[in-house]
């Protein structure tokens, strides 16, 4: 019998804060940001997507990146604080407000880039030649990501030589790392095979994270598919946070807590503690005021205990 060797250990990367946040309708103040940031710290997270420099009066959720980004100074120490960058003027402000690593993001689908941020593919990444120049006057590394890599909504299948493409385009831009999202969870475990493969062909230099949806119910499914490649980095949200607004259909992130109690039970170090985990998701709830879809903080890890007498017992 064969053994599937996962890495030894991964790095999880908490988008919640931003991908998560900025899908909600109401406004949450920057108190209660701090609050769950802190909770999230106390847990073990050490990578954060932690907010975006976008106009704040197109995300109103988000206008307090860099307060909130200051306003964490004590704690930075051996965090890394990654920040979404749509353009030139976000990137000044993030380089600004301190941020370690600036991200920006173009969808694999001409459709979907359109929708989500009103440009061509072409345009966008022709815009991110500044904001990698911004970034490299202020020592600051540049991620990209690529949005819909796994299908869209509006056009289906997205070819495996069109994310090839722009992962080059990224690369010859000097960016470090590069992110596959799933933003409409249209992954399944043969196309992250199938995209893995091909990126560390093209651009082997570049390490890839994965960032899955779970809109299908099968996100845990594709982290396995990225683990037994090889993948050691992927992005998610506490509680299952979030949602595409321009994806129609498109659910909360992968969350958390899931990700976290799955990698742990295939022997899986990420530095994480799963009961405070869990207790920073039930505050990510609390703060939100709604329900959050993840599974592990409901039912606990695999051996938690009840007591019998708390179960009643079947007659007959």
């Amino acid at each position: 019998m064969t053994t599937t060797l996962y890495p030894a250990h991964a790095t999880v990367v908490e988008v919640g804060m931003r991908d998560g946040l900025q899908s909600e309708p109401d406004v949450v103040p920057l108190a209660n940001k701090l609050a769950l940031a802190r909770s999230l710290i106390n847990a073990g997270i050490r990578h954060f997507e932690i907010s975006s420099f976008v106009s704040p009066r197109a995300v109103p959720q988000l206008a307090d990146a860099a307060e909130l980004i200051s306003a964490l100074a004590d704690e930075r120490q051996g965090l890394e604080l990654s920040a979404l960058v749509p353009n030139s003027r976000g990137a000044i402000r993030a380089a600004e407000a301190g941020v370690d690593t600036m991200v920006v993001f173009v969808s694999a689908s001409e459709s979907h880039n359109q929708k989500n941020v009103n440009r061509s593919v072409a345009d966008s990444l022709a815009g991110f030649r500044e904001v990698c120049r911004i970034a490299g006057e202020h020592g600051t590394p540049v991620a990209g990501a690529i949005a819909t890599a796994f299908g869209c909504p509006f056009q289906g299948e997205v070819p495996v030589a069109r994310v090839v493409d722009i992962a080059r385009g990224f690369r010859d831009l000097g960016m470090t790392v590069l992110t596959l999202g799933d933003t409409t969870g249209m992954a399944t475990p043969l196309l992250v095979r199938e995209r893995v493969t091909a990126l560390r062909e093209a651009v082997p230099e570049m390490p890839i994270s994965l960032h899955f949806h779970n809109t299908r119910g099968i996100a845990m499914a594709n982290v396995l598919a990225g683990l037994a490649l090889g993948v050691d980095r992927f992005e998610s949200a506490i509680g299952g946070l979030g949602g595409c607004p321009f994806a129609p259909g498109a659910t909360g992130n992968a969350a958390t807590e899931d990700m976290v109690y799955l990698l742990a039970e295939c022997g899986v170090d990420t530095g994480i503690d799963l009961e405070r985990l869990i207790q920073a998701s039930r505050l990510a709830g609390r703060t939100v005021g709604h329900e959050l879809p993840a599974q592990v903080s409901k039912a606990g890890p695999r051996l938690t205990r009840h007591a019998m007498d708390a179960v009643c017992t079947a007659a007959g």
